[in-house]
């Protein structure tokens, strides 16, 4: 069928694979992904489904081998090229597993590049699942229609990413002290966006912050908000006034 705007269909099965694609490759799912569209979907050979591979967009393929535990994917033509990302980092204090959980997720889905979990002296979470982690990474990109996949780092502590840190990329950070409000605060550039723990950052933090080369303080308005909700919060505000919700 000729490529339309509608076609192919946004219900299509989407996957992220390993292998570079590109048209006529023949691409061996591993046993979960078979598993899922064989068993699950119950998908049968010419069914199509949608790739990326986090470099070269978005392909259409067709199943070419389908078994009760292997199934072979031939991919066919590209439907969209690979993304244009916003270049914007989400620096964050760790937070409780299920909320961890759901704040990667969500900034997978609302644009960030790449995730920095940073320990600071109220942090209650100091280490982390990153093969979880990347896995609802993996998810969220599937689900939201991402081609490109958010990096994320091991955890570091906020005195060393201060000091490593790109000095040319503008560090907006929620001060719940104040700071300009966040729908104002932003500008065109690479940006890091860094959001304290539960509790939020000591007074001593936030002073090492703010005295940070190219640091701005941001407000996130009257509300006191959960750290996880800050951070999205932050990067939802960023989008409208700096990123591609413009």
């Amino acid at each position: 069928m000729i490529a339309t705007p509608a076609w192919p269909p946004r219900s299509l099965p989407r996957l992220c694979v390993a292998p570079p694609l590109s048209e006529g490759v023949l691409v061996a799912l591993d046993a979960a992904q078979a598993n899922y569209l064989g068993n699950v979907l119950r998908l049968k050979e010419g069914d199509e489904v949608l790739l990326f591979d986090g470099v070269s967009g978005e392909w259409l393929a067709r199943v070419a081998e389908a078994g009760k535990r292997r199934m072979a994917l031939g991919v066919d033509r590209q439907t969209r090229p690979q993304e244009a990302v916003p270049d914007l980092w989400l620096a964050f204090a760790p937070v409780k597993k299920g909320r961890v959980d759901w704040l990667v997720e969500k900034a997978v889905e609302l644009g960030v590049a790449r995730l920095l979990p940073v320990v600071t002296q109220r942090t209650i979470v100091d280490k982390l699942n990153l093969e979880r982690m990347r896995a609802h990474i993996v998810e969220a990109a599937e689900q939201c229609g991402r081609t490109a996949l958010a990096e994320i780092d091991a955890p570091v502590k906020l005195d060393a990413l201060l000091r490593g840190r790109d000095m040319g990329r503008t560090l907006y950070f929620a001060d719940e002290t104040g700071g300009e409000p966040a729908a104002h605060a932003f500008a065109p550039g690479p940006a890091l966006i860094l959001t304290g723990p539960e509790g939020g950052f000591t007074p001593e933090e936030a002073a090492a912050i703010r005295a940070a080369p190219n640091a701005k303080p941001i407000s996130l308005g009257p509300r006191i908000l959960r750290a996880e909700t800050a951070a999205l919060a932050a990067v939802a505000a960023w989008m409208a006034a700096a990123g591609d919700w413009r």
